[in-house]
């Protein structure tokens, strides 16, 4: 009787929960199905009655771009080229002369030379101002100029440039280019051994493995892995570095989606090489994805000291799906935690302000979690590290005169302007930064600040209700102190500022290279993590 009266309960039940899933399904999918009718039908209207030609591409790219806008920045639809450039992200292989450049209307900029490859061979510098490339003038060219430089291995291209105000031309034998995901790994003394990781490709991991292996072998009893600067990449790849520290089955990260698919949890599977050694790991404002990964679960595991300042904060995952025509999505899939539960994003991008930008979440509404030990961390901004080192929190000025390379081009005048026999004796001076002020006045440097446009603003509405009269001197005393304001900003940031000139400098004498040893003799980062691997001690102490 009871089994009986079980399934006369049970059986309803179980019923009514597919007729509603399935109910919600076809629900979704009439939506969605609508949705695609209306804007097509729209879409074709448009196309065929407006009163001007229209470019049915550009109209669709911008839709596009307009309806993932209001969802996350890692959303992105990717054309053919986008597609390409994330596999070269992703591999660190292509084929092409060699050197990171930046794309403008008019011309190619080499930002970096890659050493002993094509362009470094052909006597291209970081500076040089590329205006043709074989009879085809940059200026002219409708599609990505970049790709112009593209081509089979072994084929050759003549490249006309500009340097320092100089027409110039070079023929540049093109090769395959392969970009290491650990482009330096050296010993900072007799113990200490220092690995850079800048990227986390598919030969992130075994790279990282060769390293440690090597400076073991040349007596390394202590590790500083660099993070800095590091953007992420592949996840499964961040696993992996994270076990060579620590045991085989160790669960380093979770995923948690609507989908259930992409709901995983991630364990270490191999033998690691070391779970003993110890181990600093640096982080910057700028280590994001898979580097908070590695360092948020090494510090939650109790495995090594985070030694920098607090990282980007984005604890979102992404997958490609293949669309048409070789074009791809990159779509938010899921949120990633770390082993103690955190999920250390930083912006909430379904919590807008006033101005359609996500929220920062409060450091007042971050969560509290516990390491493998008992030490407190938190979520919501990013991995904070053990010990702060150097933390420089960006202005808007600041950013302005980065985005704008006017430290880039400030450090390429200087180095033809500077005869430096030692590099790693270059220290950057209050004269150097006095310099440095007088070049942005000379470029005619100016940023407008949120404050100054509703200013401006306002007073254009005070003309409108003939109020301007009354105001004007107030107006430009305001104007004039927020110009002031600036400058200062600049001057409150000088350590910064010259950290950024020095660096950029140093690459442009002696490469990228070249920079990591200066790195080991000057960075306070560096010092920092040395001194503290250099007592166990101390060392162990951070991880009570």
């Amino acid at each position: 009787m009871k089994i009986i009266l079980k399934k006369k309960i049970i059986i309803p039940l179980l019923a009514c929960a597919i007729f509603l899933t399935t109910t919600a399904f076809k629900n979704d999918f009439f939506e969605i199905a609508k949705q695609i009718e209306i804007f097509t039908t729209l879409f074709k209207e448009l196309n065929m009655n407006y009163v001007d030609e229209t470019n049915p591409g550009d109209l669709m790219d911008t839709a596009i771009k307009s309806m993932l806008a209001d969802l996350d920045p890692y959303t992105n639809f990717m054309n053919e080229q986008d597609v390409e450039a994330a596999r070269i992200n992703n591999t660190g292989d292509y084929t092409g002369i060699g050197a990171k450049v930046k794309t403008l209307k008019d011309k190619l900029v080499i930002i970096e030379p890659y050493k002993d490859y094509p362009a470094d061979k052909a006597g291209l510098k970081a500076g040089d101002e590329i205006i043709k490339v074989g009879n085809i003038l940059v200026e002219s060219y409708k599609e990505d100029a970049g790709d112009l430089l593209k081509g089979a291995s072994d084929t050759s291209v003549e490249v006309t440039f500009k340097r320092q105000g100089k027409t110039q031309t070079a023929t540049i034998k093109r090769a395959e280019v392969e970009i290491k995901a650990v482009p330096h790994f050296s010993m900072v003394n007799n113990k200490t051994g220092y690995i850079v990781l800048s990227r986390f490709s598919d030969k992130a991991s075994n790279e990282t493995n060769y390293a440690l292996r090597d400076l073991k072998a040349q007596g390394a009893e202590r590790i500083i892995l660099d993070l800095r600067g590091n953007p992420g990449g592949l996840v499964n790849e961040a696993i992996n570095i994270v076990n060579l520290f620590v045991p085989k089955g160790q669960l380093v990260v979770t995923t948690k989606s609507k989908v259930e698919k992409y709901n995983k949890t991630y364990y270490t599977q191999n033998q690691p090489i070391d779970t003993e050694i110890p181990l600093i790991v640096l982080i910057d404002g700028n280590s994001a994805s898979a580097s908070e990964i590695v360092s948020g679960s090494l510090q939650d595991l109790d495995r090594a000291v985070i030694v920098g300042s607090r990282s980007f904060g984005k604890g979102l995952v992404q997958r490609p799906k293949q669309l048409t025509y070789g074009t791809q999505v990159k779509i938010t899939i899921s949120r990633y935690y770390t082993p103690s539960g955190r999920c250390i994003q930083a912006l909430d991008y379904w919590q807008r302000d006033d101005k359609g930008e996500a929220v920062r979440i409060k450091q007042e509404n971050y969560n509290e979690f516990k390491t493998k030990n008992g030490r407190k961390v938190f979520d919501g901004g990013g991995v904070l590290p053990d010990e702060f080192v150097g933390s420089t929190k960006n202005s808007p000025v600041t950013t302005a005169i980065i985005n704008n390379d006017f430290v880039f081009n400030y450090a390429t005048n200087y180095h033809y302007t500077h005869n430096i026999s030692d590099i790693n004796k270059l220290k950057l001076t209050d004269a150097d930064f006095k310099d440095f002020k007088s070049y942005l006045k000379t470029q005619n440097f100016s940023f407008e600040t949120d404050t100054e446009k509703a200013l401006r603003k306002a007073f254009e509405t005070s003309k409108e209700e003939e109020l301007n009269d009354n105001i004007l001197s107030e107006y430009n005393a305001l104007i004039t102190s927020l110009k002031n304001s600036k400058t200062s900003i600049i001057d409150e940031n000088k350590d910064y500022l010259l950290g950024l000139l020095t660096e950029e400098i140093v690459k442009q004498y002696v490469y990228r290279e070249g920079l990591y040893e200066y790195y080991k003799i000057h960075d306070s980062n560096i010092k920092k993590a040395t001194e503290i691997l250099g007592n166990l001690s101390i060392y162990s102490n951070y991880l009570k």
